[in-house]
Formats: structure tokens, C-alpha cells, sequence
């Protein structure tokens, strides 16, 4: 079961990566894209995610995952239940959502320091 612990601090330590707080929400940026957002009650993660693979993701694991409100559908983006996630998979969904919003070289630097995963 993950808690917001488990990917806080990662999420300020990537590169180009930081925290802020809009409406008492935790959110993780890069500039002023928003790649990881957390609810009021810290209980849904949502992350970024692609498109077109969104809905294979959900209907795979509903237990997991959702779709975003209505009003999000337009962005790459993906609702999670952090307790339905285990720790090791909730920091690879925030690396992931991270991958999407930094340049290639920045991802691919990350993964050479980190050659297993954020685990």
C-alpha cells in the first residue's frame, strides 16, 4: 500500500522537479507543467500519462486506476488509488509521468545513475 510518503521526496529530487501546493494540493512540476497531482485527502495520486494508452491501463486494473474528471480528459492524464499501489510502483508511475514533461537527455541521464529504477 503506498502513501504519499513514498513518492514525495523523489518527486523533489528529479532533476527540474518541483513541489507546490495550490488549493492545500501537493503537485510536483517541471516548469509549469504539472506531471504529478495529489488530492485534497492525499488518497488519488493522478499523473501523467499518455493518451492513447489511458484506457487499456484503466480497464486492465479498475481497481487501480481511472480515468480523470470529465474536464481533465483533454490532458495526458490518469487517477490512481494510492492504496491499491505498492510503494516500488507508485515512484515508477511519478518517474514515468516525470519522463514525459523533461527533454530525452534529462531522462536518459537519470536512467544511467539509476540503472534500476527509482525501486
Amino acid at each position: 500500500m503506498a502513501v504519499i510518503e513514498d513518492v514525495r521526496a523523489l518527486g523533489s529530487e528529479l532533476e527540474r522537479s518541483y513541489p507546490v501546493y495550490v488549493r492545500g494540493r501537493l503537485k510536483f512540476r517541471v516548469k509549469q507543467i504539472v506531471y504529478v497531482a495529489f488530492s485534497l485527502d492525499e488518497v488519488v495520486m493522478g499523473f501523467a500519462f499518455p493518451k492513447e494508452e489511458r484506457a487499456p491501463l484503466v480497464a486492465g486494473e479498475p481497481e487501480k486506476f481511472r480515468l480523470p474528471s470529465e474536464s481533465d480528459m483533454r490532458f495526458n492524464w490518469v487517477d490512481a488509488e494510492l492504496a491499491a499501489l505498492d510503494p516500488t510502483e507508485a515512484r515508477e508511475l511519478v518517474v514515468d509521468a516525470w519522463r514525459m514533461v523533461v527533454p530525452q537527455k534529462v531522462s536518459r541521464a537519470y536512467d544511467l545513475a539509476h540503472p534500476g529504477g527509482p525501486g
